[in-house]
């Protein structure tokens, strides 16, 4: 007991020396002080710098003499030749006008060409220096014709800008160059500061700074790289229509209050790890010309996009946004990584314009559709959603249908559908052709990289115990770090991804029905898109109709050529070829447009429509046909009446009944129109609907004609069901009575 009364008298007497240690010992600067160091600036990283390190500078009204005597004075030797300024660990009270220390410059209309520019600065500024004066003519020219195609706004209504491009016929308002480096490292500011308007020809360090009052860094360009790691901007910071022609290193930074940034250049890279917005965060019509890092970011208020341009990748891997985020009419020309986010409100993407091949990468999101949403252009941001796999992502895809159904984006929802099944597809066939680990013999293993005593150690572990994923190899002694490095390299390539699994072993009645699975699962993605594709199934079904109408027209008009020939006539045949040539150019065309794999997709039904009605086509022609009523059609009609019908229940043959056969008569084959009743009897048979009741007669009928119709109408039952299903999934009223819960 005594002793913990003495550790915590110890530590209460250590904390006032802890917290002297925190805090720097400061010296006021006097004019003396201040005019001493000007005399003797001191060389630090190969530039000459003033050193106003640790230093109470009090700019307040009161100390008004002081405070104007230290701007006149920085300001006559800053500009007059390129000094930097150290203002480390130091703490300015009062406001802080950076903006009137550097060379006030004017920018007149004249200086258009870069000669009438080098002959305007030359006796102030160095040949370096112009050309940095140059970098932002040609950013304000490249952001105006950027402008004139709706990506940029505010940038060239800047001062500096219009002067630049000549669009005022007056001299613009001066802007001011700060020739030197700035560096601000811990510097504690209770005033405001501003630096509006003004020019860093060289970097800015402002790591750990501390900004109690609002901070005004507008239309601000810094020409090289500028630091606000860890940064604490306790109020309002304006950074509106500035330019960063280097990297701008913002990591740590902590906003208090609104950030604005709106109407920025990032040339360069824009690194915002883990910062903090604790309240309103602006990047509207932002320009980021390289990779923008919001990686670990958390966005506690609502964060604007609207109309940013993102030139390279827009990282918001770990990101959190608490409130609203807006991307409304963004520019993504390479793909966002929303690895991890967590979207705990609103995420909007509407009117946003994606290069091609770029997408959402939305691999472990955090999403809850019932508190949160994600809006969309419909039927266009389901679309954009990418995820490499199935494994760990399902409830991700399922909470993003989820979203767009209760938004009845049926589409989007459907889109999300299809690339979970499209992903489960993947997974199956690697399940079926990889090997796996666990029963693979000796010889693959080494096959797969393995050397023979790793091949061997695996095959002995795994008759104690089977692997259950791939870091479990690691516990063999003959397997080290680097070849399980190596293997993950290989996999992360593509090398090995495909060919090596470690799951449980399956027999050969669980790989049947697995391969039975896949196979259903493979032609319901490529005939229907997993049933989220009317049109897709409406052209497989046009492709399927006019295939089966041309045979069944085939076998009844042109039935022999020897020794009474028995054809059609050359206007049916042209009549019959023509239409079908316009039938499978449309169904074509729908397949071509809707299917992900159109080609895969073609040769599905070539598989199923093909083979079987030829072999029995080829069959009946080898054979000849020679029985009775050889000049009487084989396809009946309903005479009693004519009209649209839904036959469901209807079978191709008609019944052994007198009653019926006077009801259904033969086909007049001297009918001009004869050979549209063969597409009505393919229409019946795969579709179920059609204009009249067509079906074969029940005498002096070939078995192969019979087999060929009943195998069209076996493929019916299955067409009919998937154009069902797809219809249930695709039709919003439907789909919202099934899905949502």
């Amino acid at each position: 007991m005594f002793l913990c009364v003495l550790l915590i008298l110890l530590l209460f007497l250590s904390l006032p020396t802890l917290a002297a240690q925190a805090q720097p010992e400061r010296t006021p600067l006097t004019l003396e002080l201040l005019q001493a160091r000007l005399r003797t600036p001191i060389l630090r990283e190969g530039n000459l710098t003033v050193d106003l390190q640790k230093m109470v500078i009090d700019l307040r009204a009161e100390n008004a003499s002081f405070r104007d005597a230290f701007y006149q004075l920085l300001r006559k030797e800053l500009g007059a030749k390129p000094l930097g300024l150290d203002l480390s660990y130091a703490l300015i009270l009062g406001d802080f006008v950076g903006s009137d220390l550097g060379l006030r410059t004017p920018l007149y209309a004249q200086a258009m060409s870069s000669d009438k520019l080098r002959g305007v600065y030359a006796p102030i500024f160095t040949a370096t220096e112009q050309e940095e004066l140059e970098r932002l003519r040609f950013v304000c020219l490249q952001s105006l014709t950027m402008s004139t195609t709706g990506y940029a706004y505010a940038l060239p209504n800047s001062k500096d800008c219009r002067s630049l491009l000549g669009t005022q016929s007056t001299p613009s308002s001066e802007i001011t160059v700060f020739r030197g480096v700035l560096t601000l490292v811990q510097t504690r500011f209770n005033g405001e500061v501003k630096f509006s308007n003004t020019f860093f020809l060289q970097s800015v360090d402002a790591q750990g700074a501390t900004f109690l009052q609002p901070t005004n860094w507008t239309e601000t360009r810094f020409g090289r790289s500028v630091s606000f790691n860890s940064a604490n901007f306790r109020q309002q910071s304006n950074f509106q229509g500035s330019i960063f022609f280097d990297k701008a290193n913002l990591k740590q930074t902590k906003f208090q209050e609104l950030a604005d940034f709106q109407g920025s250049i990032f040339e360069k890279t824009a690194n915002f790890n883990q910062a903090t917005f604790k309240q309103l965060a602006k990047f509207n019509s932002v320009q980021w010309q390289e990779n923008a890092d919001f990686s670990d970011v958390r966005f506690a208020n609502q964060v604007q996009f609207t109309k940013a341009n993102f030139n390279q990748f827009l990282l918001l891997t770990e990101a959190t946004f608490e409130q609203a985020v807006s991307f409304r009419e963004a520019e993504f020309n390479q793909s966002v990584n929303l690895q991890g986010a967590n979207i705990l409100n609103q995420a909007d993407f509407s009117d946003a314009r994606f290069a091609t091949d770029v997408c959402l990468s939305v691999p472990g999101l955090t999403f809850n559709s019932n508190q949160a949403k994600i809006l969309g252009n419909p039927g266009e941001i389901g679309k954009m959603f990418c995820i490499p796999t199935l494994q760990g992502n399902q409830n991700i895809l399922r909470n993003l249908g989820q979203n767009f159904r209760q938004q009845q984006q049926v589409a989007d929802a459907n889109e999300l559908e299809y690339t979970k099944q499209r992903l489960r597809l993947i997974e199956m066939s690697r399940r079926l052709a990889a090997t796996n680990i666990n029963s693979a013999t000796v010889a693959s293993l080494i096959k797969l990289g393995f050397s023979a005593t790793q091949a061997e150690a695996i095959a002995q572990r795994r008759l104690i115990k089977l692997f259950r994923n791939s870091s479990k190899l690691l516990t063999l002694a003959d397997i080290d770090l680097e070849k399980y490095t190596q293997l993950s390299v290989d996999a992360q390539r593509l090398v090995v991804r495909h060919r090596l699994i470690v799951g449980e072993p399956l027999s050969i009645g669980e790989w049947l029905l697995q391969a039975w699975s896949w196979l259903a699962l493979s032609v319901l993605l490529l005939l229907s898109g997993y049933g989220t594709n009317f049109w897709l199934v409406f052209g497989v079904g046009g492709l399927a109709i006019a295939y089966f109408g041309l045979l069944f027209w085939l076998v009844d008009r042109y039935r022999r050529l020897h020794p009474v020939p028995i054809i059609p006539t050359s206007y049916e045949t042209i009549s019959i070829l023509v239409s079908f040539s316009v039938l499978e150019f449309f169904s074509l065309l729908a397949i071509f447009r809707n299917a992900e794999q159109p080609w895969l997709t073609l040769g599905c039904i070539f598989i199923i429509i093909v083979p079987v009605p030829m072999a029995l086509l080829l069959r009946l022609y080898q054979q000849g046909r020679y029985h009775d009523l050889m000049d009487v059609s084989y396809f009946t009609e309903d005479g009693t009446f004519r009209q649209l019908r839904l036959l469901i229940g209807r079978l191709p043959v008609i019944p052994r009944n007198q009653t019926f056969r006077e009801r259904y008569m033969p086909l007049l084959g001297d009918r001009r129109w004869n050979w549209l009743n063969y597409y009505d009897f393919s229409l019946n048979n795969l579709l179920r609907l059609g204009f009249n009741d067509i079906r074969l007669r029940d005498e002096h009928l070939p078995g192969i004609i019979s087999a060929l119709a009943w195998y069209q109408w076996s493929l019916g039952v299955i067409y009919i069901t998937l154009v069902l299903w797809t219809l249930s999934r695709t039709i919003p009223g439907l789909n919202l009575l099934i899905y949502l819960k």
